[in-house]
């Protein structure tokens, strides 16, 4: 069996939220280990996150995002004993580009020819360390001037999706690209992808939380997976505003406005037979979405056919009200308990909060933080699986 892959994240304060924990968590779900770093911090301090999106201005706007946890200490790091490396976007490269460790330890990871993928404004920092030069790269279109300044052959971005690749060096513009993006790093990395093809849905809904839908979301296009988003009374391009939901020191979560989530398909005349599996995120939306026959009946129909069906956090609201939990082992936010339990499933404690559980069919989660393991065991139902 071929040893497990390191991968270092090269974090720091506000850099963009999704381009931190979507290839973070991604990459745990595969089976690779993950250190989180930045410069000046260690192993549990947090560096903030910021969300960019476009809102009909003439640039991204900018909200704080979810607070990221770092799992690794940046002074104790040796670039040796890690397989490639990714730099997520946000406006943090703006001044990691000028802290010389920094550089120093890009130039090891693109001199030892491992791979390198950076996204968005994180090509600053490739260009800080001189590794573009004569290079094919992508980034967020404000840093052409940059790259063009650095020596790389620059490739215009034709969609926030556009990715490139040339020799190690991974570069895309947006998190838009994260699907392709991460593809091509784990392939890099000389991953194999079996299982792929698989039709999943993802049932929306306005408040639902951020990082429960697009980590599993793009986690399962970039297995070549074929992903679909709906929500009630919504249509193909429609958008469900989402809620970041984070623990604060309050004695339960904060919530903030996170990115607008835009769906691929209308929720009308769907034709449930057509996926293979169903997604069930978290957040407030669970709250309303249970009160809708439509959703009820489209819930009971993959579950009824014993398809493979994953939930978190208040998802099981769903659930529970469409009297699917009887007889069943399970696991919530624990906020849901009193829904899990007086449907009559028996209560699976989330200790640590991180803990999911797969019965039969049916996969669930606590919350966010569990989604490595929640997207692996859903991975397992599937038949998908990433190997080297």
């Amino acid at each position: 069996m071929a040893a497990q892959r390191r991968v270092l994240l090269l974090c720091g304060d506000y850099m963009e939220d999704y381009e931190a924990m979507v290839p973070f968590q991604a990459l745990l779900a595969y089976g690779i280990s993950v250190d989180a770093v930045c410069p000046g911090k260690k192993a549990g301090d947090v560096c903030r996150t910021a969300i960019h999106q476009f809102s009909g201005n003439q640039t991204y706007s900018e909200s704080r995002g979810h607070n990221f946890v770092l799992n690794a200490t940046f002074d104790e790091i040796d670039a040796t004993k890690y397989d490639g490396l990714i730099i997520p976007g946000g406006r943090a490269p703006e001044y990691l580009a000028m802290n010389e460790s920094v550089v120093e330890l890009v130039k090891k990871f693109s001199d030892s020819r491992k791979p390198v993928a950076s996204i968005c404004h994180g090509q600053l920092i490739l260009a800080a360390a001189g590794v573009v030069k004569g290079r094919k790269c992508t980034a967020f279109s404000a840093v052409k001037p940059v790259l063009i300044a650095a020596g790389a052959h620059w490739v215009e971005p034709e969609t926030g999706a556009f990715c490139t690749s040339d020799g190690n060096l991974i570069t895309g513009a947006t998190y838009d690209g994260h699907p392709e993006y991460i593809r091509l790093f784990i392939k890099a990395l000389g991953a194999n992808i079996s299982g792929s093809g698989k039709r999943i849905l993802f049932l929306c809904g306005d408040y639902m939380e951020d990082y429960e839908v697009m980590v599993p979301f793009q986690s399962l296009q970039a297995l070549e997976c074929h992903v679909d988003a709906v929500c009630p009374k919504k249509s193909d391009g429609d958008k469900c505003p989402t809620a970041v939901h984070d623990f604060e020191g309050d004695q339960t979560y904060s919530e903030k406005p996170g990115h607008d989530f835009a769906l691929t398909a209308n929720f009308e005349g769907l034709n449930a037979s057509t996926y293979d599996a169903l997604v069930i995120p978290g957040g407030r939306a669970p709250e309303y979405l249970a009160l809708d026959e439509s959703v009820i009946q489209l819930v009971k129909e993959f579950m009824e056919s014993g398809k493979p069906v994953a939930s978190i956090c208040h998802g099981q609201q769903i659930l529970s009200a469409a009297g699917l939990l009887k007889g069943k082992k399970c696991t919530a936010y624990p906020a849901v308990k009193l829904n899990v339990v007086l449907s009559g499933a028996t209560w699976l404690e989330p200790e640590p909060i991180d803990r999911c559980f797969t019965d039969g069919n049916l996969v669930t989660g606590a919350a966010w933080p569990g989604h490595p393991e929640f997207i692996s065991q859903f991975m397992a139902l599937l038949g998908i699986s990433v190997s080297f």
